[in-house]
């Protein structure tokens, strides 16, 4: 019979047991494939910009997801596991996830980097509250919100202000994000066993992942509050 997991023995699993979690390596991998994909969206989407200084803030955007994403490689460098190999397994899910909420609008585009990257993160900062420090300030580093998301909070709430059919039809965006955000992140968890036990470790049990997801419809609709949709 194969070694069992101290959460299998009915063991409380210590900070050393969870920072050597194989679920920790899928954990980095799904957020370093979700940070170079959001820097490559975000050079493809500024040309959507019709202004010099979105088009600058964007690129800030996307130099900040590079950081990010460098900063995870050097993660995983320290476990001896190479970046590509780990992503691999996510490349399917996530790149579903951005085909089905591909924005047609640069007003789409911000809604989508400030709500929709915004769900991804309350998702991993959850998982992230209940590993060790040395794991959790990983993931925190790079999901932390910028300055640059404020540009996207002004944009946007601008241009709702300003048409109320863009509003309503921003605001169905955004509910569309949602759904197809945790959609995408249950499919994940269905194929990854080691970062399911991960999210259930977070979690507590099933009920703790309904609770973790209706958290997450709170968090989103205070996002879309301040966007004015």
């Amino acid at each position: 019979m194969g070694a069992q997991s101290p959460a299998t023995l009915g063991v409380s699993p210590t900070d050393a047991d969870l920072a050597d979690h194989p679920g920790v390596i899928d954990l980095f991998a799904v957020l370093a494939y979700g940070e170079i994909s959001a820097f490559y969206r975000l050079a493809e989407e500024a040309k959507l910009s019709p202004t010099l200084r979105g088009k600058v803030a964007v690129a800030k955007m996307a130099s900040a997801e590079m950081g990010h994403f460098n900063a995870l490689e050097a993660a995983l460098a320290e476990r001896g596991v190479d970046i590509f190999d780990a992503m691999a397994p996510f490349v399917r899910a996530l790149d579903a996830y951005h085909a089905s909420t591909d924005p047609s609008t640069w007003l789409e585009s911000m809604v989508k980097f400030y709500v929709g990257d915004g769900i991804a993160a309350d998702f991993y900062n959850e998982i992230a509250g209940a590993l060790p420090p040395e794991v959790a300030e990983v993931v925190r580093d790079v999901l932390a919100e910028t300055s640059h998301s404020e540009f996207v909070v002004e944009e946007v709430r601008r241009a709702v202000e300003a048409s109320r059919s863009e509003r309503d039809r921003l605001t169905l965006w955004g509910r569309r994000l949602l759904g197809e955000a945790i959609t995408q992140a249950q499919y994940v968890m269905a194929q990854r066993d080691e970062l399911t036990e991960l999210v259930l470790g977070a979690a507590g049990d099933l009920n703790g992942i309904a609770s973790l997801f209706e958290r997450m419809q709170a968090s989103h609709a205070e996002r879309m509050a301040k966007l004015g949709i």
